[in-house]
């Protein structure tokens, strides 16, 4: 941030291989952070067991708009549970019309893994 801390925002994201892919808008605040300083980390924890999680930490390779719609409705629908579009479906359709997705690709540096449940045990 401008005061030198740190942005923090829950986000969606994917991983498709090589890169964990989020989404923004242009001109928000994470896009431009993300464009001042390609360095990130990210928690992903189970919402299910939430001290087991993960941590992501990388440099953001690349922003695009081309393709950015299409991921956001399909990180949409994956967080849905069905199909749905993000403009429409998850926020008011109008906002199509002045926001622009931005696709984030984070190329992983360093991930760890933890598990603070323990193992049951065995019999």
């Amino acid at each position: 941030m401008p005061d030198g801390y740190a942005q923090t925002s829950v986000v969606w994201c994917d991983f498709d291989g090589t890169y964990v892919r989020v989404n923004t808008m242009r001109g928000f605040r994470k896009e431009r952070n993300m464009r001042h300083n390609p360095r990130v980390t990210l928690l992903c924890y189970d919402p299910q067991r939430p001290l087991r999680y993960l941590e992501i930490r990388g440099q953001v390779v690349e922003m695009l708009e081309a393709g950015a719609r299409e991921h956001l409705d399909a990180l949409s629908s994956k967080y849905a549970g069905r199909e749905v579009h993000y403009f429409g479906d998850m926020i008011p359709a109008r906002f199509a019309q002045t926001e622009v997705p931005v696709l984030c690709k984070i190329l992983p540096a360093r991930v760890v893994a933890r598990d603070w449940y323990p193992a049951k045990a065995a019999g």
